[in-house]
């Protein structure tokens, strides 16, 4: 489990480093990275959750870890999603407002200076976008880096009690 989840705090790391100048090949290397983590640590968290699980428990087990890992995912990416907007909304304002000075001379050229002006304000959504990927790379890293110390409370997994003898 430790491993997996070093994994993943890798691969986030090497997200922290992306860049619109780059080809596919470092998005490539930390998505297996995080990949094989998430595998590591999602299978060794499923085995200590069923370690103790009477073997009769199993599908209600398997219903309620699935359920809690499907909502918690899904409430995670809408977390990450409503960070990404705000973040990429105030970095669009970041870096328009340097381009104050030119203001005036857009509006001399008239509607001359509308189709650069959009593609200007294009160029800026995408680099306030890319600022605001790599901020939420590192809010998940750091979130990794967090939970990571909970793997130390984790028991080793021990044979469950049978329904039967633990109601005598």
């Amino acid at each position: 489990m430790i491993g997996g989840l070093a994994l993943v705090a890798y691969a986030n790391w090497r997200m922290l480093g992306y860049s619109p100048a780059m080809d596919w090949r470092p998005v490539l290397t930390a998505g297996v990275l995080q990949g094989a983590g998430l595998a590591m640590s999602i299978s060794a968290l499923t085995k200590t959750a069923f370690g103790t699980l009477d073997e009769k428990l199993h599908p209600e087990g398997g219903a309620i870890f699935n359920l809690s890992r499907l909502y918690g995912s899904t409430i995670g990416i809408a977390v990450v999603q409503i960070f990404f907007y705000g973040n990429t909304q105030a970095m669009h304002l970041a870096l328009a407002k340097n381009l104050a000075p030119y203001h005036a001379a857009a509006h001399l050229a008239g509607p001359l200076a509308k189709p650069g002006l959009a593609r200007l304000n294009d160029m800026i959504t995408g680099q306030a976008g890319v600022v605001a990927i790599i901020g939420q790379f590192k809010i998940l890293l750091f979130a990794i880096l967090i939970v990571s110390p909970l793997v130390l409370f984790l028991r080793k997994p021990r044979p469950a009690l049978k329904l039967a003898e633990a109601t005598k």
